[in-house]
């Protein structure tokens, strides 16, 4: 089904600022956005959750997520709302699906004060997309970032596993040769991006 709104999920220590490119190149095709801003740091689910609801508001709906905020679409279709029923499809870019390697050596190394409560998002080990919602995960292989030092000779965006983005389920993965963030702003991705959502 053509969806006609979205909402937008930035990542870690960013903002719906950062997202804004893309929210531009989506409102002109047509699609009513929501771009949400919520706290990486000290995520407020219930306020987050609650604030999806109203949006979809039972219309047909997909989720557009930079890593972190991947995970947050999980755990909002995981908690089953009325509204998440309306979530047709979910587009993750760079997210960890698998978990997050660099999270985890942070927080083995005691760095995980860095991440607060966000670890409850990264942390988490997921085998497989269980959801009726389509996922369309996006991944980059440019080694941009710590991953190259962290874990040598792994294929990387610089932040995230390229492997920690393939989840079974999904509907398909696509590869870009792209650095964690840079995916954010490139037209060849927000191209994809409308494509899939303009798809029945």
């Amino acid at each position: 089904m053509t969806v006609k709104q979205v909402v937008v999920l930035h990542g870690l220590y960013m903002s719906g600022f950062v997202m804004r490119p893309l929210c531009s190149q989506l409102e002109k095709s047509g699609m009513n956005i929501l771009n949400l801003t919520y706290s990486t740091l000290y995520p407020d689910r219930a306020a987050i959750f609650e604030q999806l609801d109203t949006f979809i508001d039972n219309k047909s709906t997909a989720l557009v997520c930079h890593s972190m905020g991947g995970l947050v679409a999980r755990a909002y279709l995981a908690e089953g709302s009325l509204q998440s029923q309306n979530v047709e499809k979910v587009i993750t870019l760079g997210t960890p699906h698998k978990g997050s390697h660099i999270a985890q050596k942070m927080q083995q190394k005691g760095f995980d004060v860095f991440l607060k409560n966000s670890v409850d998002f990264l942390l988490s080990e997921n085998g497989d997309w269980p959801f009726n919602a389509k996922l369309y995960s996006i991944a980059g292989d440019l080694p941009i970032g710590l991953m190259p030092l962290i874990a040598k000779g792994s294929q990387s965006d610089g932040t995230v596993l390229l492997n920690e983005t393939k989840i079974n389920g999904m509907a398909e993965h696509k590869v870009f040769h792209l650095s964690h963030t840079s995916m954010i702003y490139s037209r060849q991705v927000m191209n994809y991006i409308t494509e899939l959502l303009l798809k029945k």
